[in-house]
């Protein structure tokens, strides 16, 4: 080739060799860009902009997440509050609030629509009266249990329930002054009978098999099912199943808490229709105290089966652990304060002369102190102080006025399908009603003299009470806890002295932390039992 007329060798690349690069970037720097028009949005020009709140919480749900997984969102709600007032935005479309008035129109007066974030306490994959949203189809559900937790029937179980309660006597005599006692497992143990004897009409014999040192299966599925509810709000569904598939015995164990109790609960329900039909053939049937089965089943032309067996584990759910938390946590009050131990055992010891003959449930609930002993712990220890998510209805709805384009949160105006929420940790700690809030003072709640400004500080008191929910959709078997943690509290004060080794319980061990309901960090509550003087 002639070098003159030669031209320079050229490598000619092709064009969409750097194709794939130059679209991840643009990719990339598109949804790079997409969320922060999404976070500027959200922080300077959602309708909830204005309200007060860190910044971080309101570009995504991610950071309130962490503190619920972390199980201290009570604590966190109530640190907003304490440094942004009684109103605060926590999500991009979240607000909570702390407000007596606020409360009752979200709960009483409007009674909005319970969020998505229930659906993660489903039973037996199927609603129940927790889980089911629309208010108007809870009040359906509603009739077929209210009539079971109405005092006058709920004091027809008297004496079964009095029966567990010395049992439960006589399993801490056997154990007293030789060992502590973790009073989380053995007060489960008791719930899951007196809520077995009284939904289920069986007994299924729990506390014998604690004191057999016999694992109850029921009692380990009821105590792991709130750790379920948590995980299953978190994982995205359809990751659940390869979640619950995981190699380790323990964690399987609470992903299949659901099947155990569903399984038991449907075989109550056939053996209780095989009883019933038995006792109908030869008109044996006590028609004066049904158990909550039996009563649903009788409603069978507007309850499925599956909704029976639902709505029972549902209330196994909520009766068991919740009574048994806030109870381990009275008793531990009574082991740190023997003022409060002596005054309530000087009022026992007139109402019950005989320790072993617990009074009929209209004498202690004329008892001063140790109503306000429950009251008191119900305002620091009430098992589900968590956020009560309701959502802000369309403006179709008839349940907020037409007139108005927002709902007016105090001064706020929020619109349709904002999540709205308070805490009862929060309303119980509201020190311009309860002074002194952390301190566990049952006087608080005796009135000192009978003048209007005495009336107006217990009804202020009473007003900020909700322990159990408020509105319509308060917790159900409110009646029948209240009732429990009275028969339990006048049997082991009336019999015992309590005490706590610091070695094993102590403010790090029961530190509160809360997954809708509340538990101790250590998961245990060790106390010792000492006889009384007959």
């Amino acid at each position: 080739m002639n070098a003159a007329t030669s031209t320079p060798l050229q490598v000619v690349l092709p064009y969409n060799i750097f194709f794939p690069f130059t679209s991840l970037t643009t990719l990339t720097l598109a949804i790079s860009l997409y969320f922060v028009v999404v976070a500027f949005y959200r922080v300077f020009f959602s309708p909830l902009a204005a309200l007060p709140g860190p910044w971080y919480a309101t570009v995504s749900d991610f950071w309130i997440i962490t503190h619920v997984v972390r199980l201290r969102q009570c604590k966190t709600i109530q640190q907003l509050f304490d440094t942004y007032g009684p109103v605060v935005r926590i999500g991009p479309n979240k607000v909570a609030f702390c407000d007596v008035s606020s409360m009752r129109s979200v709960y009483f007066v409007h009674k909005f629509d319970k969020s998505n974030y229930y659906k993660s306490l489903l039973t037996n994959n199927n609603d129940h009266a927790m889980t089911t949203l629309p208010h108007a189809e809870h009040a359906i559900r509603k009739k077929a249990y209210s009539p079971h937790y109405n005092p006058s029937n709920l004091a027809r179980f008297q004496p079964e329930l009095h029966e567990f309660s010395l049992k439960l006597v006589d399993t801490l005599d056997r154990l007293a002054g030789k060992t502590s006692v973790g009073c989380l497992d053995l007060f489960r143990h008791l719930m899951v009978d007196v809520i077995s004897c009284t939904v289920f009409g069986s007994k299924p014999g729990s506390l014998d098999k604690y004191n057999m040192n016999i694992q109850d299966p029921l009692s380990t599925a009821v105590y792991d099912f709130p750790k379920r509810g948590i995980l299953r709000s978190v994982v995205p569904e359809w990751a659940w199943s390869w979640v619950c598939s995981i190699p380790n015995a323990r964690f399987r164990q609470v992903c299949d808490s659901d099947r155990i109790m569903a399984e038991f609960v449907g075989n109550r329900l056939y053996e209780l229709r095989a009883n019933i039909q038995a006792s109908k053939a030869v008109g044996d049937v006590d028609y004066e105290k049904l158990p909550l089965l039996q009563r649903m089943m009788e409603q069978r032309d507007h309850m499925s089966d599956q909704n029976i067996i639902s709505e029972a584990m549902g209330h196994l759910v909520a009766g068991v652990d919740t009574t048994s938390t806030s109870l381990s946590y009275f008793l531990l009050e009574l082991s740190r304060r023997p003022d409060i131990m002596a005054k309530l055992q000087a009022e026992l010891d007139d109402a019950m002369p005989d320790r072993r003959v617990i009074p009929d449930i209209s004498v202690l609930s004329r008892l001063p102190y140790l109503n306000a002993f429950i009251k008191e712990g119900l305002r620091l220890y009430g098992a589900a102080p968590s956020l009560l998510e309701r959502v802000v209805p369309s403006r179709s709805s008839s349940s907020v006025s037409k007139d108005d384009e927002d709902f007016d949160l105090m001064g706020y105006a929020l619109p349709p399908n904002t999540i709205v929420a308070t805490q009862a940790w929060s309303m119980h700690r509201d020190p311009t009603v309860f002074l002194s809030p952390e301190t566990f003072l049952p006087e608080r709640w005796l009135a000192v003299d009978s003048s209007e400004m005495e009336e107006e500080r217990l009804m202020r008191m009473a007003q900020q009470m909700m322990p159990f929910g408020a509105g319509a959709r308060v917790c159900g078997g409110q009646n029948m806890a209240q009732m429990m943690l009275k028969i339990v509290v006048v049997a082991i004060a009336r019999n015992f002295s309590i005490s706590a080794n610091a070695l094993e319980t102590n403010d790090t061990s029961m530190e509160i932390k809360d997954a809708f309901v509340i538990f101790p960090a250590s998961m245990e509550c060790k106390l010792s039992f000492h006889s009384r003087p007959q």
